[in-house]
């Protein structure tokens, strides 16, 4: 695996992973979250293609940037950037969460670029309980001073997930923590908060426009089935939208599942091999 770093056009420095052959492969993560996400799914298809992982701006091992920078547009700017930096001309993506909101503006400001998009947990509609409950803790460093004791509280912290084993509440406590000798910290920016309180205050933006704009590439959906963030029903009008979206449900997990599930795995594999014929018939 390579890690490697380059500058956006305001000189943010952001993090990136690269490793592997084949279909280039851009996974992006969630608000909070970082290329680390995408471990669990990486054990089955890095062998396969060319996984390449950004951390967004504020987040990870990137830098931190103007909190008006912290906004889907210009994390998408910095997305087609790094394939730029790559000498990428086109991707197929996977967006968990924010990352999926992050591949629809991609695709309608560079629909060339986008051999595809796999969503994990979020579509063009979404629902404002799930925001709210991340909104309790966006921003907030925790209240138990160790690590252990986030691992002892993740299942009651995490709604909606079932039949998880304490290694993988392990494994997720030090993806989203880090140990100090004063207690917990954050590995993202905490003014992060201020765009999403901004967003919270008004109604929730019309997605499906750039959605319905992803037609023709192939697509795919990974829901919890326990997800307070995407409904089924809006799982359900998104096939109808794209009759051709590979959709699966994966049950025991909420928002967002960790895309190492069987369900989630078959899926994407399914993906995998639309984007590549894709790309075989048009290469870039």
């Amino acid at each position: 695996m390579t890690r490697g770093s380059f500058r956006a056009e305001d000189g943010t420095q952001l993090a990136y992973s690269d490793e592997g052959s084949g279909l280039p492969v851009l996974c992006l993560a969630g608000l909070t979250r970082d290329g680390r996400d995408f471990d669990y799914l990486a054990r089955h298809i890095r062998d396969s293609v060319r996984l390449i992982r950004l951390d967004s701006r504020g987040r990870g091992a990137s830098g931190r940037a103007d909190p008006e920078t912290y906004t889907v547009a210009q994390e998408a700017q910095d997305a087609l950037a790094l394939l730029d930096h790559l000498g990428i001309a086109r991707a197929a993506i996977i967006g968990s969460s924010r990352g999926g909101l992050l591949a629809m503006v991609m695709a309608a400001i560079a629909p060339s670029r986008i051999a595809g998009i796999c969503f994990n947990d979020v579509g063009p509609a979404l629902e404002k309980e799930g925001l709210a409950r991340i909104g309790t803790y966006l921003g907030v460093k925790p209240a138990v001073r160790t690590l252990e004791e986030v691992v002892d509280r993740s299942p009651a912290a995490n709604p909606g997930f079932r039949n998880v084993p304490a290694l993988r509440w392990e494994e997720e406590t030090v993806r989203h923590f880090i140990q100090t000798e004063d207690g917990l910290d954050l590995p993202y920016d905490p003014a992060l908060r201020i765009g999403f309180d901004r967003a919270m205050t008004g109604p929730l933006a019309d997605a499906w426009p750039l959605f319905e704009g992803c037609a023709g590439m192939p697509l795919a959906l990974i829901r919890g089935a326990n997800s307070d963030l995407l409904t089924l029903e809006t799982a359900r009008e998104m096939q109808r939208h794209s009759p051709g979206l590979i959709r699966a449900e994966v049950p025991n997990r909420g928002h967002i599942p960790f895309l190492d599930e069987p369900e989630a795995l078959e899926a994407i594999h399914m993906w995998l091999d639309k984007c590549m014929a894709a790309q075989e018939k048009d290469p870039a």
